[in-house]
């Protein structure tokens, strides 16, 4: 870049060219009037690599969010987003939320009135920095269009900071406008720390003393890597404890030549009876699992109690580096064998709808490197056991149980990874919440396979109503019916751009799946459950 064009660029295009020269080259965005000069900055700057910033549009601020997370989630670095003023973050907060509990890097720049506008009281007033601090793990408000490159330099790095974090940039429109020094250099991203040896040491030595049945290894984000999960195997083939993955996961690598490892169930009856019995839990990146939600008379932590609790590494650490050189303390053999899961099952054609049959039709048809974008919270829990023998895959999971996050996700991922099948396992009642991201798969030619589970019910809240002992009557049962009328899945698809079929079987299913692994592009099947 020439003096003269520096000299002459304002403060969006500084913003822009420093997002791109800090390796932020992809923008999901549904702008406004405040940010029209960045949108225009999108237009005439590049990086210092020559390439320009990426552009992706969703039609609702929820979508936005949630589709950010999903890139990063598999792109493995932020993206930016691109809201207007207060009111247009808060509609993309709920999938914010999401991704800083799945500890996913986002840069979210946020618009504003000018600064001096601010005082005129206009509609869209509002206070953006207090509202994005609850959702955000780094706030900043933009006060001058020469610093405004150097507070884009600092988002990305606070972003980027391990464990990955969520940071919001805002943009008063006069900083876009004014006239800036040019961009700001990118700014260095600390390296995850290892875990200190006396933890390392203590860990080995609780594992090697309380008794193979009592010990439980519980294991956070390491679960997303090939190497966390050996190192993770090695340990529990060394001790015989018991390993086991938090109940909800960024990234989950899963299917043949991976490690089969359940999660904490969500169903807090079922959780306390499978971590019962435990005197020692090692965590590794993740706290000790808690319920959902309080219920009478129930406990809110899982472990039972009286059971020690040791923190191998915290989760902004090197969380597989610190399973490996616990592995090393223990003596663990490197080359252990991974657990058969045995053949990929058969499509059950015969079988009836049930999420058995339908993991097992999964199982067999996913693709080899198949990303599964998953918000089938209550049909869907039984599905890992099933599903570890399928062609090695990638599986995202909603983690803040903001409700929403699936399509988002799924089109979010197929953004990031172009080359590979992602296939979306979504509610019916959830998908509502962003099915404006149908638009963004159709408009981006996403190859995504959405499956609707198509209960028209909120199955979820059923549960819960008899979780805590509630005594639903005809009203409150109406308040959890999806249904007079029916929502129309493959109408709603085919509106939205993409092509749309209604499965009422195991056999209808498997075809229209099949069919669709088979073919590139967006589609939607709605299965009747």
């Amino acid at each position: 870049m020439d003096s003269a064009t520096q000299a002459s660029m304002n403060g969006a295009e500084s913003l822009v060219r420093t997002l791109l020269d800090s390796g932020v080259d992809t923008c999901f965005a549904n702008p406004g009037t405040s940010e029209m000069h960045f949108v225009a900055a999108l237009d005439r700057i590049t990086g210092a690599d020559g390439r320009g910033m990426r552009c992706v549009l969703g039609l609702f601020e929820g979508a936005v969010s949630g589709m950010a997370d999903g890139y990063a989630r598999m792109a493995e670095k932020p993206a930016a987003t691109l809201l207007h003023c207060g009111p247009g973050m808060a509609n993309a907060l709920a999938n914010m939320h999401n991704a800083r509990r799945a500890r996913t890097p986002m840069v979210n720049i946020v618009g504003d009135h000018a600064t001096y506008h601010r005082a005129h009281d206009a509609p869209l007033t509002s206070d953006v920095e207090g509202a994005a601090r609850p959702f955000s793990d780094w706030v900043q408000g933009g006060t001058s269009s020469r610093s405004i490159a150097a507070d884009g330099a600092a988002a990305v790095q606070a972003a980027r900071t391990p464990p990955g974090q969520v940071a919001t940039l805002v943009l008063p429109a006069n900083t876009a406008w004014e006239q800036a020094d040019g961009p700001a250099p990118p700014l260095p991203v600390p390296a995850r720390a290892m875990p200190a040896p006396a933890g390392i040491e203590t860990a080995a030595r609780l594992l090697r003393d309380a008794g193979a049945q009592a010990v439980l290894l519980l294991a956070g984000p390491a679960v997303a890597t090939d190497a966390g999960q050996r190192a993770a195997l090695r340990i529990a083939t060394a001790t015989g404890c018991k390993l086991i993955a938090q109940g909800s996961n960024a990234r989950f690598a899963r299917g043949q030549g991976r490690v089969p490892i359940e999660r904490v169930p969500y169903v807090i009856d079922i959780a306390l009876g499978t971590l019962k019995g435990f005197r020692v839990a090692v965590l590794a990146g993740m706290k000790a699992p808690v319920g959902f939600f309080a219920y009478p008379g129930k406990p809110g932590l899982m472990l039972p109690p009286g059971c020690a609790t040791h923190e191998l590494a915290r989760i902004e650490q090197d969380v597989v580096g610190g399973l490996e050189a616990l592995a090393e303390a223990l003596g663990a053999a490197r080359d252990v064998k991974l657990p058969d899961p045995g053949p990929r099952p058969e499509v059950p054609r015969t079988a009836a709808v049930s999420p058995e049959a339908l993991a097992m039709t999964l199982a067999a048809l996913l693709p080899e490197g198949a990303i599964v974008a998953d918000e089938s919270v209550s049909f869907g829990r039984g599905f890992f056991p099933n599903t570890h023998a399928a062609a090695p895959h990638d599986w995202l999971q909603v983690t803040g149980g903001a409700i929403g996050c699936g399509l988002p996700l799924a089109a979010g991922a197929a953004i990031a990874c172009p080359d590979r099948k992602v296939v979306c396992l979504e509610a019916d009642g959830s998908a509502m919440y962003t099915l404006q991201a149908l638009w963004t798969m159709a408009r981006e030619r996403s190859d995504v396979c959405v499956t609707i589970l198509s209960n028209r019910k909120y199955q979820i809240l059923l549960g819960e109503l008899a979780g805590v002992g509630a005594n639903p009557g005809r009203t409150a049962l109406d308040m959890m019916d999806l249904s007079n009328p029916d929502l129309d899945w493959p109408t709603i698809a085919r509106g939205m751009g993409v092509e749309g079929a209604r499965a009422t079987s195991i056999a209808e299913y498997a075809d229209l799946f099949g069919a669709a692994m088979a073919r590139r592009g967006p589609f939607l099947i709605e299965l009747v459950i």
